[in-house]
C-alpha cells in the first residue's frame, strides 16, 4: 500500500537532517541534508492536487504523477520561492520532472497494461478489452510524441491544458502574454506533425 502523500513527503523530507535541527530566520529548517522550508506541509496540502493533475497529463499514470510529484515537492521545499508563488512554480517544475521520466523511459509499463486490459481481481477481461488496448496504444502515441517536442514547447502545451491562464504560463516560462497562445498553437501543431509522421502503418 502506498504511504499517504504528506507523511511520505514528510519522511522524505527530513531524511538527512540531523536530531538537533534548528529553525533559520527565513524560516527553513537546517540539517545534514540542506534547508527545508518550514511552510512546506502547508504549500504542500494547497497544491498537491494541481501538481498530481499536471504531472498525469503528461504520465497518463496516478501512481506515477503522486512520484513526480513528491519529487517536485522535495525540490521546491529546498528553495526561496514565496509562498504566493508557489502554484506557477510547482507547475512548471511537475511539467518539467513528468517529461523528464517520460523521456528516460522511467515508465511502469507493466502495471499500466494491467490496469488497461481490464483485469478485475484475477476474473475475466473486460468485455471492452480490445477498445482498452486502442485507447492504450494511442494514449503510448501522444506521450512519446510530447517527448519529443521542444522542451519549451511541450510544457507550455502541458500548463495550459493543465488549466494555467496565459499569464501564468507566460511567467512561468518568461514569454509576453501575447505569444502564448501562439506557442502553443505551435505546438499543438508540432504534435500533430509527430503523430502523423510516426503514425504504424498498416
Amino acid at each position: 500500500m502506498r504511504q499517504a502523500p504528506v507523511a511520505a513527503l514528510s519522511a522524505a523530507a527530513v531524511r538527512g537532517v540531523a536530531p538537533g535541527r534548528a529553525e533559520r530566520r527565513d524560516g527553513t529548517v537546517a540539517g545534514a541534508g540542506g534547508a527545508v522550508r518550514a511552510d512546506l506541509e502547508q504549500v504542500f496540502r494547497a497544491c498537491y492536487p494541481g501538481v498530481v493533475g499536471v504531472a498525469a497529463r503528461v504520465l497518463g499514470s496516478r501512481d506515477e504523477a503522486e512520484d513526480v510529484a513528491q519529487e517536485t515537492f522535495l525540490a521546491f521545499g529546498r528553495t526561496s520561492v514565496p509562498a504566493a508563488e508557489a502554484p506557477r512554480w510547482l507547475a512548471v517544475a511537475a511539467a518539467h520532472t513528468a517529461l523528464n521520466h517520460l523521456r528516460s523511459g522511467r515508465r511502469r509499463a507493466a502495471r499500466e497494461e494491467a490496469a488497461a486490459d481490464g483485469w478485475t481481481g484475477g476474473g475475466p477481461l473486460a468485455p471492452d478489452v480490445a477498445d482498452a488496448v486502442v485507447v492504450r496504444e494511442e494514449h503510448g502515441r501522444v506521450r512519446a510524441a510530447l517527448a519529443r517536442l521542444p522542451r519549451r514547447q511541450a510544457v507550455a502545451l502541458v500548463l495550459r491544458h493543465s488549466g494555467l491562464s496565459y499569464a501564468d504560463v507566460a511567467a512561468a516560462l518568461d514569454l509576453s502574454p501575447g505569444s502564448v497562445g501562439t506557442t502553443v498553437r505551435r505546438a499543438e501543431s508540432a504534435l500533430r506533425e509527430e503523430l502523423t509522421r510516426h503514425a504504424p502503418s498498416h
